[in-house]
């Protein structure tokens, strides 16, 4: 057999899996039938606040195709189980049951109250129009502020309060750095500023369905989800199954961004509704349930100050949080604000951080993982936060950031938080940024239209940026009191015909697993690309694994592949110096050839796989097998940075934003496959500038989301978005063995701020320092004609975008 010569890890490879899923010919959750299966629908309350009198559900069960119709305390003893939260940040942290059908109060507009079985979806859908709930409104409460007021409506009367928990770090107490008082004192400039995270949808293209399946002695849940053994786990124990009774498939999963981490209700009540009625069962949700009942991203407060000398050095950072968990605790929604409490110091050398966060309960969808989680927020502050500083000193702000940042002669470095940087260079990212954006060139130009008093005025953004990907050290976790660890598996079997099956834990819902695991294979043992294939998203086929989010699937999972392979050609050595009659430790192992060394006698990795099978000469008690699996748990994170340029117009006449060039210059270590790089960071970008200018979701006064369909929540298409232009820089990282750091998230923590400080940049000189994303015309409008204090006060805390950017970027 021929070996491989040509490299794979680094090779621009178009994606083995996208011929099936761009064209569709695949399995999603909702393509599936099942011989008897019936179709369920939830009846959602129209409150956001209520008790709940009564529910009548016995003209629902006339009707046409219904089988059964349950409410919560039908499905009891399932129903007392609250739906879970793996990350009790603090202690004391206070965590409400969340049940699958909520039985004697809603607590959000679009809380399930009832679910309906029936022989069609159309006829399981139209019985909810039967079922008659009596209920008795309660008083709403929106808005971190609002919730947090003494005599605020409580969301949970048992709790005795609407916030949830307080988690503070401050870099004096935990030894990292001084504490931000002491800095204090020797600062010659304190910058301050309240900064807004308006609440998103995470919008996936394939909204949350799942099969179940009771026949037989082992239950199987089909679910469009992004953790298949996360949600095994956690289901079993939610609902008393025994573990190994219950089979988790995630089949191809059409998007994530965080949305599908998340052990649904839905999911709890099908294994449910199926055990009770020994039948299969189907939900699938429709969009406008997605848009209202998907848990939210985002929605923060951020009281942001920074305190330097006069000549730009930074001394201190303090981070003041107000985070909206909405009426429920998610999977790990606690601890959103807290992975970000890490990165508010980005690539700055600050002495001195302090970092509080209070997490708040209000009657609205609850909040949990969206893109980033934590990062973005963090990122954002920061960022916006060095501008305001340039500013007040009069320098340019790329300046004041090449003079605070970590060079790259520093790394390793410990930051004021204590996490260690194991590599980067910012300086070499950031002068070919600013080479291919020519920012000297339009730095002039900005002048220019100034003085000129042009209405079209011109803005520069900067965002400077690192992330902690790689989630993560399971000793870390364990630090913050989440409820799992942070390694992950992965098992190579080595078939008789030398072709490879990869199984791997982390479950791809879009990233291009099936390719990128298939390069490092090809390359570690040698083997052509096409003879590999990747299994994954089964937990009966991949039994161990922690799944996907977090940046973590090359840098955590990827790595445990290479750790297998490392043992599968361990087994081949052993049995090829038995074949070749030779020591092992003369053997060389190289492009997929063992040799002996010194002479032209080989055997490739893929004959000694034969060998194996037929096991005719094997060394004494050697196995007939080359199949290993291997566990690994990351040292460090991984952390990519980046340099992110934008240059926007604004019509100061209308408010209209244009987004007249981007370039951004990442680095994320050695890159295995450029072109999944290229589509993962075009995709970041485009989420992070639709937070920026377009997205938002709105509740009006009475809890109501007015933004629950996609003519009301604006999602950018490409006509909206500019050409990017993007490059890369290359420092290995030194914790993992491939030199890889994340990329999935980087697109959308660094761009948000960019374009934020390019629109504030160009109308700055009108007294405006801030304007409330989404920065739709009508706010930027306000903000030139009346200064940064109008434009935020035509919106409202619990939402209230005024307008939005049609595909010329004009007022609508």
């Amino acid at each position: 057999m021929t070996a491989t010569i040509e490299p794979e890890v680094g090779k621009s490879r178009r994606r083995k899996e996208d011929e099936r899923l761009i064209t569709g010919r695949t399995r999603w959750t909702d393509n599936m039938t099942l011989p008897g299966m019936l179709h369920l629908a939830v009846l959602r309350s129209p409150h956001a606040h209520a008790k709940i009198l009564s529910i009548d559900t016995s003209a629902a069960k006339q009707a046409a195709g219904v089988v059964a119709v349950f409410t919560a305390t039908d499905l009891d003893p399932a129903s007392e189980v609250g739906m879970p939260c793996a990350w009790p940040i603090t202690p004391d942290m206070k965590s409400p049951r969340r049940p699958m059908l909520a039985a004697t109060q809603v607590n959000f507009a679009g809380e399930g109250v009832a679910v309906v079985a029936a022989r069609t979806a159309a006829e399981a859908h139209d019985a909810l129009e039967y079922i008659e709930v009596d209920y008795e409104e309660l008083p709403v409460v929106l808005g971190l502020e609002t919730a947090l007021a003494e005599d605020a409506t409580l969301v949970h009367e048992e709790l005795g309060t609407n916030t949830n928990a307080v988690w503070v770090f401050d870099s004096g107490e935990a030894g990292t750095g001084a504490s931000f008082a002491e800095t204090a004192g020797d600062a010659e400039v304190t910058v301050t500023r309240r900064f807004r995270q308006q609440r998103l949808v995470p919008a996936f293209m394939e909204p949350r369905a799942c099969v179940v399946d009771p026949t037989g002695t082992q239950i199987t849940l089909w679910s469009a989800t992004q953790i298949p053994h996360i949600l095994k786990t956690m289901a079993a124990l939610t609902l008393g199954i025994p573990e190994h009774k219950l089979r988790v498939i995630a089949p191809d999963v059409g998007g994530g961004f965080g949305g599908k981490i998340a052990v649904l209700p839905e999911e709890t009540m099908a294994l449910a509704v199926a055990q009770k009625l020994g039948k299969p069962v189907k939900w699938n949700e429709t969009r406008s349930e997605c848009m209202l009942t998907a848990h939210h991203g985002r929605d923060q407060i951020q009281d942001i100050t920074i305190t330097a000398k006069r000549d730009g050095t930074v001394l201190g950072l303090k981070a003041d949080l107000k985070a909206d968990m909405g009426a429920y605790l998610g999977l790990v929604g606690p601890g959103v604000p807290i992975l970000g409490a890490f990165m508010f110091n980005a690539i700055y050398k600050f002495p001195a951080y302090h970092f509080a966060c209070t997490n708040v309960f209000t009657n609205t969808t609850l909040t949990d993982a969206y893109r980033g989680a934590g990062r973005p927020e963090a990122t954002f502050a920061v960022e916006r936060i060095m501008d305001e500083l340039a500013a007040e000193l009069g320098m340019d702000p790329m300046e004041l950031r090449e003079k605070n940042w970590i060079k790259h002669e520093e790394f390793p470095f410990t930051t004021v938080c204590g996490l260690t940087y194991d590599s980067g260079n910012y300086e070499a990212a950031t002068e070919k940024a600013k080479q291919l954006f020519d920012y000297d060139g339009l730095r002039r130009e900005q002048a220019e239209r100034r003085a000129s008093g042009d209405p079209i005025q011109l803005g520069i953004g900067i965002s400077t940026f690192t992330e902690m990907c790689g989630l993560a050290p399971s000793r870390v976790l364990g630090s913050l009191a989440y409820g799992a660890g942070g390694w992950e598996h992965a098992a190579i079997r080595m078939l008789a015909t030398g072709k490879v099956e990869v199984v791997t834990g982390s479950s791809a819902h879009g990233q291009g697993h099936e390719t990128a695991w298939s390069q490092i294979v090809a390359d570690q043992l040698g083997v052509p690309f096409e003879d590999v294939e990747v299994l994954h998203g089964d937990t009966q086929s991949s039994h161990k694994g922690l799944d996907t989010y977090g940046s973590r699937s090359l840098t955590v999972g990827g790595i445990a592949v290479i750790k297998a392979a490392e043992k599968v050609i361990g087994k081949a050595r052993t049995i090829a110096a038995h074949l070749m009659e030779c020591s092992e430790d003369d053997l060389e192992f190289a492009g997929g050839q063992f040799t002996v060394k010194g002479t032209d006698k080989a055997t490739s990795i893929q004959e000694v796989a034969f060998a194996a099978f037929m096991a005719h000469n094997l060394p004494d008690g050697i196995e007939p097998s080359l199949d290993s699996d291997a566990t690994y748990d990351p040292e460090n994170f991984s952390f990519p940075h980046g340099t992110h340029l934008c240059a926007a117009e604004v019509d100061t006449e209308t408010g209209r934003i244009t987004l007249r060039s981007y370039v951004c210059v990442d680095d994320v270590g050695v890159a295995v496959n450029p072109l999944i790089v290229e589509g993962q960071v075009h995709g970041g970008l485009a989420q992070g500038i639709a937070q920026a200018l377009f997205e938002e979701a709105v509740f009006d006064e009475s809890g109501t989301l007015t933004t629950g369909t996609f003519a009301d929540y604006l999602l950018p298409s490409a006509a909206d978005l500019p050409s990017f232009t993007t490059d890369r820089t290359e420092t290995p990282s030194t914790t993992n063995p491939l030199g890889a750091k994340g990329v999935g998230e980087a697109g959308t923590i660094a761009s948000t701020p960019a374009v934020v400080n390019a629109v504030v940049d160009a109308v700055r000189h009108f007294g405006v320092t801030d304007i409330e994303m989404p920065m739709t015309p009508m706010r930027v409008w306000h903000a030139i004609q009346h200064g940064t204090k109008a434009a935020g006060d035509i919106g409202s805390e619990a939402g209230g975008g005024l307008g939005s950017i049609d595909a010329s970027g004009g007022a609508q």
